[in-house]
């Protein structure tokens, strides 16, 4: 199994964990167990669900007399930081081949389907629209098809059900107006013998243990890689997953379309999470429906590598879907509202304004540029990360896009990404590394390795090299990144090899091309990424930012430096031309740290880490345990 795969807190028998229920041991099992994969207690609130929701499940399961099915909870989705509730694993009645129930449990008594989409619904508590969770547990079921690998050849072993022990036919009625089918099926507690035959249907009375086995040991796909499938994204079908609150974006977005169109209005809508919560899905996944509908509607984004690679990847067949790609300075003459829809993918690269140095006087309005793309859509939409700005200038803040709605009297919608899909989808290395760099308070903290993500320190560039280089041998895309601490030769005389830029020791590598042209097999900025050939060049941020791989090595520069107890930052180190001599140091220093947590997320499975600095080195060997790339291979 690939590394990322399929954390659960606790598995055992049904019979045995109605025992533990009984005893009250489950519930410290369950909490301990929670620390130890995420790194932190869980909450009040998901200790008090597991103590009204899993007896009620095993009572049901016990009743059906299904005590030998194997029970997993709090089951981890592979490369993914979302659990499901439960999995039931046993023997199909019938057929005695594997099978497995995704089981779904909520405590709400009551509950309504949205006014507008039947996908979401209210419930009293919160105060957005939630999916419905029949859709939820669908997509469990869809995403671990096309991800496990025990379920990837066999997609009918799987059925999903979501059990709402607490609801009656008056409370949630409305619910049952959601599609069913095998993946997705709802059940209350007040039929709650409709559960049990239910259960009987598709799990059987014997051992499921060895199906448990097969399932926990399955292998995990690697993440379905977002340049690799645009093509099809765009142009054919869906072809990513989108769970929880990632749907709900979506489906917020495509509702407020619809209300566009039938009443002329527009609306603003704004999707925040942080690195691999799935704003390029869910910007992707938009386009080819609106696409798909005939809506108009067009991606933009600040940044030349994310757009260059979209219309090589998937306009590769199509002009017209190359067009589909856009930068957010090309809409400073766009006829108000003349799009149905815009999409704004890493809205945190927003600057103040369109106009540079070439822009023609005739266009130089002095319009924000925030305004701009607000008025050339009916229903604009952004994506963003606050923590990534990483250039002084770039604003693309919610407060800013809030405010420039208000201004002009329109509704706004925030919708937050909370599970992230990157970083073998690590809540607790996402978390270690803002603790690392100062972003959220606290300090740093040691590492604590789970089964997500892979991290370690190198004590040479050597040494990471050749570790990075040996995964490629294996299949898996690697790259290796650095702080902007070198300065880059730019201008490369036709028929040369790129300049070593980056020197440290008797190790040199170049930086990635600079431009728009492949140079001596190396492949163009925009590509660096996603080519294999740009292995051999060491990326920057503004390469590296909005791609992922498999391996990410990262090389600490001088700009970053831990000193006594905390972090030094050097801007006389950094090369980088943005940080004139107007920046302000507390700007500066922002936005290095934020550089360094853009390199350290770009990792799908694991993270190599470098510091030219000695000090520093031995800060990260204490923080990680010593992990070295030696002792790891």
């Amino acid at each position: 199994m690939l590394p990322g795969g399929c954390p659960l807190l606790f598995r055992d028998s049904a019979a045995a964990v109605a025992a533990e229920c009984l005893s009250g041991t489950l519930f410290l099992r369950l909490t301990e167990q929670f620390v130890h994969v995420h790194g932190h207690k869980p909450s009040l609130s998901e200790v008090r669900s597991w103590e009204r929701s899993i007896p009620v499940l095993m009572s049901a399961l016990n009743d059906a007399g299904l005590g030998q099915v194997e029970v997993l909870l709090e089951y981890g989705l592979p490369l993914n930081s979302k659990r499901a509730d439960a999995v039931l694993a046993g023997v199909h009645p019938e057929t005695g081949l594997p099978s497995y129930v995704v089981v779904e449990l909520k405590q709400w008594s009551s509950a309504e389907p949205d006014d507008e989409d039947p996908s979401l619904c209210r419930v009293g508590a919160y105060t957005r629209a939630v999916l419905n969770p029949v859709d939820q547990v669908r997509g469990y079921c869809e995403y671990l098809v096309s991800f496990n690998g025990a379920l990837a050849e066999h997609p009918e072993r799987v059925n999903g059900a979501a059990y709402l022990h607490n609801a009656t036919e008056f409370g949630v009625s409305g619910l049952f107006e959601a599609e069913q089918d095998r993946y997705g099926q709802l059940f209350i507690g007040a039929r709650r013998g409709e559960f049990i035959d239910f259960l009987r249907t598709k799990l059987g009375t014997g051992p499921g243990a060895l199906a448990a086995d097969e399932l926990v040991n399955g292998k995990v796909g690697p993440s379905k890689q977002l340049m690799a499938v645009a093509a099809q994204e765009v142009r054919e079908r869906e072809q990513f997953v989108l769970l929880d609150e990632q749907q709900v974006a979506y489906r917020t977005v495509l509702n407020a379309v619809r209300r566009a169109k039938q009443s002329d209005h527009k609306e603003v809508v704004i999707v925040t999470g942080g690195p691999g919560t799935g704003k390029s899905v869910i910007a992707l996944s938009l386009l080819g429906e609106l696409y798909r509908q005939g809506t108009t509607a067009l991606h933009a984004t600040g940044s030349s590598s994310f757009t260059t690679t979209m219309r090589k990847v998937a306009g590769a067949r199509k002009r017209e879907v190359q067009d589909l790609f856009k930068y957010f300075n090309s809409f400073m003459t766009a006829e108000r509202n003349s799009l149905d829809v815009l999409i704004c993918d890493e809205a945190h690269r927003i600057r103040e304004t369109s106009a540079n140095r070439y822009t023609p006087a005739s266009n130089r309005t002095g319009k924000a540029q925030i305004e701009e793309l607000i008025d050339a859509g009916r229903v604009p939409v952004f994506l963003l990360d606050e923590h990534q700005v990483v250039r002084p200038g770039e604003m693309g803040t919610v407060a800013e896009i809030k405010a420039a709605a208000a201004d002009k009297g329109l509704r706004c919608q925030v919708v937050p990404l909370d599970s992230q899909f990157r970083c073998g989808g690590s809540d607790a290395y996402l978390r270690w590394v803002v603790r690392l760099l100062g972003l959220e308070p606290g300090g740093p903290v040691a590492w604590q390795p789970d089964d997500k993500m892979q991290l370690m320190v190198a004590d040479s560039p050597q040494e990471m090299e050749a570790f990075l280089d040996g995964h490629r041998s294996q299949g898996y895309s690697a790259r290796m990144s650095a702080g902007y601490c070198w300065k880059w030769t730019k201008k490369v005389p036709p028929g040369q090899a790129l300049p070593a830029d980056v020197v440290i020791g008797d190790w040199e590598r170049p930086w990635n091309v600079f431009g728009d042209r492949s140079v001596g097999g190396a492949p163009p900025a925009a590509l660096w990424a996603t080519d294999p050939a740009g292995f051999g060049q060491v990326g920057c941020v503004y390469t590296a930012q909005g791609f992922e791989y498999d391996w990410s090595g990262i090389i600490i520069g001088p700009d970053l430096v831990w000193r006594g107890d905390h972090w030094v930052t050097d801007r006389t180190a950094s090369k980088d031309p943005v940080f004139k001599k107007s920046v302000p140091d507390a700007d500066v220093d922002r936005l290095i740290r934020n550089t360094y947590k853009v390199l350290l997320t770009r990792g799908m499975i694991g993270t190599v880490v470098y510091s030219t600095d000695n000090e520093t080195r031995r800060k990260l060997r204490e923080l990680t345990g010593a992990v070295s790339c030696l002792t790891a291979v």
